[in-house]
């Protein structure tokens, strides 16, 4: 996580030595293929033009970095994946229903500030708007809160576009409540929440969700979305640090009537059943609209499965796993990792980087399962020597 105010150089010991660095491969290229293997893997229909127009949009995200070589080390230290690659995959699944692909990406991850990069995002994120005919008010609405003059870590505003077969892509973006410092991060989130009618949901949020203070409970997103959505969501992420599956399964509570399911029994599963979850942190996400402007209509719980995983075939094991239980195509994520990776799920740790449980009171569950492109890096498999190259 980036704690520093200003963004640091590349150091020699990010640079790869991958095949696709010493030809000259862009991250541009790089990510584009995987996403048009992922929209395949998916099974989108157009084989020959798949993700050809929304790659369009994320190589105009990315700004000049899509035309960086990664042999030039990653274009700033950014916070989406943990080789500081500025693009994160997701594949969605809800049983009986087409899978979804989503794409994020930090469209300043050339600057060299967090204040620039929020310059560079914002300005990015209005132009995919003027070519996409959708409105960016909300986040004007809240730019003086995620925007200000100094802006604090660990990053400024990250853009996603979720893609389905036959619809706009639907965007959403991501701001950061600790623009201010992590001590404001709450304030902030409640002046937020007030300003979109969600000001009497707030209480329940911080006594549920941060009973544990900032250090431990910390707010980590504040997520809008944009354009053509059925039902619009402002959503408030968590960052659980060590805590227990039954822990988080509290938090679920605070979706009404009951809907949020075994949450603790999903995190066993996919954290490999820890007891604590003493690494990197579960996170919940509160999402809220329209229906309620008091309760959150969806949670969420992200597992960093890479943290509590040996390797990348442990962790594909899990997401297949509670793929079936929940009744939805497993065989989907073979496909998307040959379209990621030609290497092996053993040889390496952090490609599945989160497997995510989707509970709504509107909505059937949903699971989500989330890939770093390793444009930059493998981290090898827990108790192995570190390796410098990419698959």
């Amino acid at each position: 996580m980036i704690l520093s105010n200003r963004r640091q150089p590349n150091s020699p010991a990010t640079r790869t030595t991958s095949a696709e660095a010493v030809t000259g491969v862009t991250l541009g290229e790089h990510v584009g293929g995987q996403l048009r293997g992922v929209c395949r893997a998916a099974g989108f229909a157009d084989p020959d033009g798949v993700g050809e127009v929304p790659l369009l949009d994320l190589l105009d995200l990315l700004g000049p970095a899509a035309r960086r070589p990664l042999g030039a080390g990653p274009p700033s230290p950014s916070f989406v994946c943990d080789d500081h690659s500025p693009v994160e995959f997701s594949l969605a699944f809800t049983a009986g229903s087409e899978t979804a692909v989503r794409v994020l990406a930090e469209p300043g991850c050339t600057a060299a500030t967090f204040e620039e990069s929020g310059r560079l995002g914002l300005r990015a994120l209005e132009a995919l708007a003027s070519r996409r005919a959708f409105s960016t008010e909300p986040v004007r609405r809240v730019k003086d809160l995620f925007f200000p003059a100094a802006v604090h870590g660990p990053f400024a505003l990250w853009c996603a576009m979720d893609l389905r077969q036959g619809r706009p892509p639907g965007i959403k973006v991501y701001v950061n409540p600790q623009a201010h410092g992590r001590e404001r991060a709450a304030p902030v989130v409640e002046e937020a929440l007030s300003r979109f009618g969600f000001g009497r949901a707030w209480r329940a949020l911080r006594e549920r969700a941060t009973p544990r203070g900032p250090e431990r409970d910390e707010i980590l997103f504040f997520a809008l979305d944009l354009g053509r959505w059925q039902a619009p969501r402002v959503k408030v992420y968590v960052a659980h640090h060590d805590v227990t599956a039954t822990e988080v399964h509290a938090v679920s509570g605070l979706l009404p009537g009951d809907r949020a399911g075994r949450v603790d029994e999903f995190c066993r599963v996919v954290g490999g059943d820890p007891g604590r979850f003493a690494h990197r942190p579960l996170v919940s996400c509160l999402s809220y609209t329209e229906r309620d402007m008091e309760h959150p209509s969806g949670y969420t719980v992200h597992v960093p499965v890479r943290d509590y995983a040996r390797d990348d075939g442990v962790a594909r094991k899990r997401a297949a796993a509670v793929l079936r239980r929940h009744g939805m195509d497993a065989t989907v994520i073979g496909r998307a990792w040959s379209a990621m990776t030609s290497r092996r799920p053993s040889d390496g740790v952090g490609l599945i980087a989160y497997v995510s449980l989707v509970r709504s009171t509107w909505q059937p569950p949903r699971v989500n399962v989330y890939f770093s492109p390793e444009a930059y890096e493998v981290r090898p498999p827990r108790g192995t020597r570190r390796l410098r190259t990419t698959g």
